[in-house]
């Protein structure tokens, strides 16, 4: 529905807004003098209020053809067409209402009178029409602008609460008892291991607490925490983790939301080798093609092997602050076949670093 029509207050306001236009065509019509002000009043009343209610149509026209680089010929051309046609038709009102007119005034010969004034009717109209077609535009262009406020707004909030999701998936008491407990372990068969595993826990730790108060950091801050978080489940796994990288040119320098790519990969090792005895692996890719960033996480699972118990948190979560921030610009991709298990996201490849 077009949003003047939602209240009867709203389309009051439109309404008593056409007096303008009406008020000019009056006086226009009024001075060539074949009729008089009253006359030409008697009928650019009515014929107003009729055609305000046609240029409410480029409403919907407007939407559908939204003004872009390349596209700016062909919507002129149907506008034009547009504006052409809801002239003809206030002629055609016009000759309706020329008769009730004349009765109701007594106004002698009108529509003799008026008829040379058609084509000046014509063009009249097709300006209003325009007029109409160029406020829309703009109106469209300000909701547009309000929403993409609003959506940043929304992805702001969304972005801390998914920072503490991140957080509280990243640190959760699973993986603090497995390092402990590796650490533990490791205290009396190779100290040296054991102090490295601690400092590296830290760094790790101290990295995600950190990004608390960042709306976007590099991609390549975000592969560094997760190299740390991966250095840390190397030691705990040993042999069992391969971590391979494929990092394109151009790719560390564009900005992200930050702990986005972290729950992929959490979700790489506890799902996929965890449940492998040996040769687990973990492949992180990134590429920029089409001014798009796109990066892959994929993982070698045993499908005969334990099953992590899923939640299915991660994912929504990472598909959900893409949502927010890039809207239909972005997207989630989850593929999973024999025993290699994939995903993929793609966002736009932004330069610019919010903080």
């Amino acid at each position: 529905m077009h949003p003047i029509l939602a209240t009867p207050v709203r389309l009051a306001l439109y309404l008593l807004a056409w007096s303008v236009p009406g008020g000019v065509l009056a006086g226009v019509l009024a001075a060539g003098g074949a009729q008089t002000w009253t006359e030409a009043l008697a009928v650019t009343g009515p014929l107003m209020a009729v055609y305000s209610l046609i240029c409410l149509s480029p409403w919907y026209m407007c939407r559908v053809t939204p003004l872009r680089p390349g596209s700016i010929t062909r919507v002129l051309f149907a506008h034009s067409l547009a504006a052409a046609a809801a002239s003809l038709l206030l002629v055609g009102v016009a000759t309706q209402i020329l008769p009730l007119v004349e009765k109701l005034l007594a106004a002698e010969k009108l529509e003799q009178r008026f008829a040379p004034q058609f084509p000046l009717l014509f063009g009249m109209g097709a300006i209003f029409y325009l007029l109409a077609v160029a406020i829309h535009y703009v109106f469209l262009a300000v909701e547009a602008s309000r929403a993409a406020e609003s959506r940043a707004l929304e992805s702001q909030v969304f972005a801390r609460e998914g920072e503490l999701k991140a957080l509280k998936m990243q640190v959760n008491p699973h993986f603090l008892f497995n390092s402990l407990n590796s650490i533990s372990a490791l205290t009396t068969v190779d100290p040296v291991k054991a102090r490295r595993m601690c400092v590296m826990l830290s760094d790790f730790l101290r990295s995600t607490l950190g990004l608390g108060e960042k709306e976007s950091i590099g991609f390549s801050e975000e592969l560094a925490l997760v190299r740390a978080y991966l250095s840390v489940e190397q030691v705990r796994f040993g042999s069992r983790l391969r971590v391979e990288e494929d990092i394109g040119e151009g790719c560390d320098d564009c900005a992200v939301p930050p702990l986005l790519l972290q729950p992929l990969v959490e979700n790489a090792v506890k799902h996929g080798v965890a449940t492998v005895l040996d040769d687990g692996w973990v492949r992180v890719s990134a590429l920029r093609r089409d001014g798009k960033l796109v990066v892959a996480v994929e993982n070698g699972f045993d499908p005969d092997g334990p099953t992590a118990a899923k939640n299915g948190l991660g994912l929504v979560n990472v598909r959900r602050r893409l949502e927010v921030r890039y809207g239909g610009s972005a997207r989630l991709d989850v593929c999973g076949a024999a025993s290699r298990y994939r995903v993929e996201m793609t966002l736009p490849a932004e330069g610019q670093l919010r903080s």
